[in-house]
């Protein structure tokens, strides 16, 4: 039996997406990643859909199916993975979003949707409380919980005093639209960057639920910006010159959490994981995965990685497998930041993955690398771009690929797969004898 090391870098791909300022390349094709290329060459690669063809699919729901399940049978929305990993508690017909701290221009224009990627969580979590104590909810008898978990991201969950709530409503932030529970990000300068009204979905199937749902959201966003804007918080932040956190934008509700048969009943392997944003640790959560706590990330990438990568070392060998979701590449991908895409793919093969490489035994070790979704820069936005992928190590024998991107991978021995796939083969590879 071989240990497993399943390295997901979140967002990596650019698709078919290359950069001007990379010379026609994407982040992947222009890094120097030594490692990477050696760990393609001295395995198998191939292109990954991790939900399926034509979506561009969110974290939450591509996680899901890269850990092998279908989650078109299991997926109930964002918001509830995200209240479980803040730590609120769930009960079915309860209505959880994910949230976003985000700057109102005049209107409803959004002036920046991440408020200039600066609140601290400490800011946050003071914005949080003010909201929790000074919001009174009128239009149904309703009570509800905001917290922050990591920056300008936060949960929202509202519980019926006398009915139960749905799901089936639509996202106030405009980047996100939502196909039944499924949340899909809109490609940028598709839309109009304005808060959008909550109203119920056409395929909810408890419209009456749906409608006091989508009441209260509408309440609460109004009433929040509001109390945002009284804020000593704001008004300090306007003072040294940064954007105010005056708007709360809501995506991705649900109203139960999904049922999901744990990663050890289902592939008899135990699995631990790192993961560093509410979302994955939600989804490790209910698969029964032990969460190994780490320090959240930093701008310092190189004591980022290079901890990761000691605690990798040290943790894999309480485990069949680990899971690793590193969020890296992602962010710059959002702000259309090709050169500091590529920087980050750098740091991570130098600080990551070079220094785990050169101390397990890839004899007795399956590595895989890959990604949850594409974010290309020129889209800053998710993309239905496959992923790049690469399984090495073990027995796995090589296909003649010489490098890891997204052009190298498209000729590669596993070919086009879909999420749902991986999981059973990097098991097939953990399980084979010579």
């Amino acid at each position: 039996m071989k240990k497993i090391l399943y390295i997901v870098l979140d967002g990596l791909g650019d698709g078919k997406y290359p950069c001007k300022e990379l010379g026609n390349r994407t982040p992947l094709e222009a890094a120097a990643t030594p490692t990477m290329d050696m760990l393609a060459r001295t395995g198998q690669t191939g292109l990954m859909y991790t939900v399926g063809k034509d979506i561009a699919p969110e974290s939450d729901i591509a996680v899901i199916s890269i850990l092998g399940y279908d989650a078109m049978k299991y997926y109930t929305g964002r918001g509830p993975l995200e209240a479980l990993a803040a730590g609120i508690k769930i009960n079915d017909g309860d209505l959880a979003f994910r949230a976003n701290f985000a700057t109102r221009g005049t209107g409803r224009n959004i002036k920046d949707r991440r408020v200039g990627r600066n609140l601290s969580t400490e800011e946050a979590t003071q914005l949080c409380k003010e909201i929790n104590k000074k919001i009174k909810l009128e239009s149904v008898p309703a009570r509800f919980k905001f917290k922050s978990t990591l920056e300008y991201r936060g949960v929202l969950v509202f519980s019926g005093i006398k009915n139960k709530l749905s799901g089936y409503v639509t996202n106030t932030d405009p980047a996100y639209i939502k196909h039944g529970l499924l949340g899909v990000a809109k490609k940028t300068g598709s839309y109009e960057n304005m808060v959008e009204y909550c109203i119920p979905s056409k395929d909810s199937r408890n419209p009456n639920a749906a409608y006091r749902s989508a009441l209260l959201v509408n309440e609460f966003t109004l009433k929040s910006c509001e109390v945002l804007d009284q804020s000593e918080v704001n008004k300090n932040r306007i003072k040294k010159g940064y954007l105010p956190a005056n708007l709360v934008l809501l995506r991705d509700a649900g109203d139960c959490l999904p049922k999901l048969p744990s990663i050890k009943s289902k592939f008899r392997k135990n699995f631990g994981c790192f993961v560093e944003m509410p979302t994955e640790e939600g989804v490790a959560l209910l698969t029964g995965m032990k969460i190994v706590p780490i320090p959240p990330p930093t701008k310092d990438l190189e004591n980022d990685y290079t901890l990761r990568a000691n605690m990798t070392i040290r943790h894999i060998k309480n485990f069949d497998g680990l899971y690793i979701h590193i969020k890296g590449p992602d962010i710059p991908g959002h702000d259309g930041d090709a050169i500091k895409k590529k920087t980050v793919i750098e740091m991570l093969d130098k600080y990551y993955i070079t220094p785990l490489i050169n101390k397990i035994d890839m004899d007795k070790t399956i590595v895989a690398i890959t990604a949850d979704h594409s974010t290309p820069c020129r889209l800053k936005s998710h993309s239905d771009d496959p992923v790049p992928l690469l399984i090495s190590g073990g027995d796995v024998r090589p296909d003649n690929t010489k490098s890891f991107s997204e052009k190298a991978c498209l000729t590669g021995k596993i070919g086009k797969i879909y999420g749902t796939q991986l999981m059973p083969l990097l098991i097939k590879y953990a399980n084979a004898n010579k």
